[in-house]
């Protein structure tokens, strides 16, 4: 089994996955460049340059940093809180551009040259702090396979699956997929599936159970593979039973990166049709899965750990098992009078419709339905263990790689727990489970890689390939 990236180091994150740009000596080397070359554009120049006008470019420069950081704010798109770092390299990007439009009248043709230099680099220098924030991409390596759409581990043709019957493959199969959204009408990009070895053996696919996977708020559907590199996790569970595992499938719960629609139905699409009513009967038609919703279950984190909980809670005649990594109380986006405009269209009683808490309580006593709460924990000064909810002891060191304050957002706090008590209260079985981390793509893939057996037996994955046929 692959190493617990969580928990290395920069340096050793590295030696096993590429250059990482999360720590060492990359991201270094970007502030370093982006510095000196905008200390060339600025220059020494005239008097009156250096009176006037390097000091107003500083000042539009943190003016733009601070509308970004307000919006960021209003909008409620942090969990955990931005570093000061990001905020500067913000204010160098907003300045550099100043510098570049004020000073190019009388500049030389060269120092022109410079000045239009030193924006991209100091933007690059302002992505690299934000990457190291949310840990979106841990390497070099995933970067560029995003950013160049690349393949991805394991990935094959839909097409090509019917000549792969009849054979165990050493790994499993990912498929891109064009989902129809009939049901829905919700407008969104390709999701993948995977498919584990067994389900190749034979003349006909094996009703194997469900793991759909949602992944956070700013997200495309491979983020699961290639920032929670989740791949050698599923094929070593795949390897270590038999080739058999859940299938899964890795969703599109937003239509487009910044489109944050918390999975319901509303202003933002109607993602919570989508994934029920367009998603879970192609994966069964299509693919041959099993349609017991004692079979299925929703993992997710961030925004899509609240997607998890509430599409179970929801709807238990579809799914039986969450997996809520990080989640928040319900679904948010922003404030509550906020949420309600920006998600619900100023309805509050859909609000209410969509609130995990309220419709457990509505609902009242489920049967055959469990759920597992990953949460993060302060990393200073850290007491929440939760011992009482199954919570088991926080890790020595914090999982992720950003660089944070001893704060937490205030719908997010305390989530796991308060959401697990409603849920023992209607007959739900749940647990807590709290290690010391940030809101990072190292602590979710962490999450994933602890929470797999529990979910796999949950959706009761057979343990041999022979009970899969």
């Amino acid at each position: 089994m692959p190493p617990d990236t969580a928990t290395l180091t920069p340096a050793e994150y590295q030696a096993h996955h590429g250059l990482s740009v999360l720590g060492g000596w990359l991201p270094m080397g970007i502030d370093i460049v982006a510095v000196l070359v905008l200390c060339v554009a600025v220059g020494w120049r005239t008097r009156r340059w250096r009176l006037l006008w390097v000091p107003v470019c500083a000042v539009i420069g943190v003016g733009g940093a601070l509308i970004a950081r307000t919006f960021v704010d209003d909008q409620g798109l942090a969990s955990d809180p931005s570093p000061l770092r990001l905020w500067l390299w913000t204010a160098v990007f907003v300045g550099s551009a100043a510098v570049a439009v004020v000073g190019w009248i009388g500049a030389r043709w060269w120092r022109r040259g410079v000045s239009l230099l030193a924006i991209p680099l100091t933007l690059l220098a302002a992505l690299s702090a934000l990457n190291q924030w949310v840990g979106y991409y841990p390497t070099l390596q995933s970067a560029w396979g995003a950013v160049t759409a690349g393949p991805l581990p394991d990935q094959t043709a839909l097409a090509d699956l019917p000549a792969q019957r009849n054979t165990v493959p050493a790994t499993g199969r990912l498929v891109q997929v064009s989902i129809p959204s009939d049901a829905s009408g919700f407008t969104h990009r390709d999701e993948y599936v995977y498919l584990p070895p067994a389900w190749f053996a034979g003349p006909t696919p094996p009703k194997l159970p469900v793991v759909m996977m949602i992944a956070g708020e700013f997200n495309t559907p491979a983020d699961w593979m290639r920032s929670g590199a989740v791949m050698p996790v599923i094929d070593d569970y795949a390897h270590n039973h038999g080739g058999v595992a859940p299938i899964f499938v890795f969703v599109d719960a937003g239509g487009r990166f910044n489109n944050d629609t918390e999975c319901v139905d509303g202003p933002r699409g109607n993602a919570a049709d989508h994934l029920t009513k367009d998603v879970r009967p192609y994966v069964i038609s299509q693919f041959g899965a099993s349609t017991a919703p004692a079979d299925w279950g929703v993992e997710g984190w961030s925004m899509g750990g609240t997607c998890a909980i509430d599409l179970t809670v929801m709807h238990p005649d579809l799914f039986s098992t969450f997996v809520d990594i990080a989640g928040d109380h319900g679904p948010t986006a922003g404030t509550r009078d906020q949420t309600v405009e920006r998600l619900y269209g100023g309805d509050a009683a859909r609000w209410a419709a969509y609130d995990p808490a309220t419709v457990m309580r509505v609902h009242g006593p489920y049967d055959g339905v469990s759920g597992w709460f990953e949460d993060t924990a302060k990393p200073v000064g850290a007491k929440e263990n939760s011992a009482q909810h199954g919570a088991r002891p926080q890790s020595a060191s914090p999982l992720g790689f950003g660089g944070h304050d001893d704060w937490r957002d205030t719908d997010e706090d305390h989530a796991a727990q308060d959401l697990c008590a409603v849920a023992q209260g209607v007959h739900i079985d749940c647990s807590v489970h709290t290690v010391t981390g940030y809101h990072t793509w190292q602590f979710a893939a962490h999450a994933f890689a602890a929470t797999l057996p529990w979910l796999a037996a949950r959706v009761h994955t057979p343990t041999t390939a022979a009970a899969a046929d």
